[in-house]
């Protein structure tokens, strides 16, 4: 999937499809797939979102797989994965310049389940 929204004056927000090789482009898909199908909770910050996660191994892992995937071809994005003490929530946050909220909007919201998506 290829996103585009041009903000004005700043270079467009665009995903590098060719940043991935064929492969790894059709991996990071499935990895974005699962990975946002298993949100929890969705909390709009000043300068993005935050998504709650499962705090499994898995889930950890593959939230660093789709970070690693992601900043290639998408560099515009913050990241940041936290884990809360007590065994906590997981909660990955992708942030960026003003005018990113509506590209993360299109990049991942047909994966997220209706009954979250009231703060997206």
């Amino acid at each position: 999937m290829t996103t585009e929204l041009n903000t004005g004056s700043e270079s467009p927000f665009v995903c590098d499809m060719t940043a991935l090789a064929t492969v790894q482009r059709e991996q990071h898909a499935i990895t974005s797939s699962q990975l946002f199908r298993a949100v929890q909770e969705v909390r709009e910050l000043p300068d993005g979102y935050a998504f709650r996660l499962p705090n499994d191994s898995t889930t950890l892992s593959m939230a660093a797989e789709f970070v690693a995937g992601e900043r290639l071809c998408c560099p515009f994005f913050g990241f940041a994965l936290e884990l809360e003490p007590e065994a906590g929530p997981l909660w990955l946050r992708l942030t960026g310049r003003d005018g990113v909220k509506p590209f993360i909007q299109a990049e991942v919201g047909e994966y997220l389940d209706d009954r979250i998506t009231s703060n997206f």
